[in-house]
């Protein structure tokens, strides 16, 4: 398993280096590498703190998210885009306290109280066990998408498909 920048990635990947690149955005187009995008499901977010905090915003979300601490991914997050948009058209605006490069590293600074945070609502239930956070409010509108990329048109490789089925069959399908 690697992990890197998407254009570090996407260059192993051209060069067979790697085989698939998992990924929450698909391949850019002015990225000049011949990938394929193959959608292994969508959600909507999840806004997650300290149970202190939860139950104080959970009454009269989304307004009461309004000056709110959050924590943030990096703009370049396709997530993000949506969430600020979102909190926008609800007439909110949280106090960022943090941009993370790193969703693990977010969600530790979460679960030590520094503010509300989004995860994927796929995987709900292992963010509020691995994190010991609760659950604030659902953003069913902010959606996010998640892609095996290959240099194959149609998955072959075992893995590539294994890992596809199992987030249809499996991740996606409760979604």
């Amino acid at each position: 398993m690697h992990r890197d920048r998407t254009e570090k990635l996407l260059s192993d990947l051209s060069q067979h280096a790697l085989d698939l690149v998992l990924s929450d955005s698909p391949v850019p187009p002015a990225s000049g590498i011949r990938a394929y995008n193959h959608l292994l499901g969508e959600c909507g977010t999840t806004l997650f703190a300290t149970a202190r905090l939860a139950a104080s915003l959970r009454r009269g979300f989304p307004r009461s998210l309004d000056g709110a601490p959050f924590l943030l991914l990096a703009e370049v997050a396709p997530s993000r885009r949506s969430l600020m948009q979102w909190l926008e058209a609800q007439g909110v605006r949280p106090r960022v306290r943090g941009e993370f490069q790193d969703s693990a590293l977010m969600k530790a600074f979460g679960q030590a109280g520094e503010g509300v945070f989004p995860g994927p609502s796929v995987i709900e239930a292992e963010i509020r066990s691995q994190y010991d956070v609760e659950v604030v409010g659902h953003v069913d509108a902010v959606r996010e998408h998640f892609y095996a990329l290959t240099v194959e048109r149609r998955l072959r490789h075992p893995a590539a498909v294994a890992i596809s089925d199992a987030a249809r069959t499996q991740l996606f399908r409760q979604a």
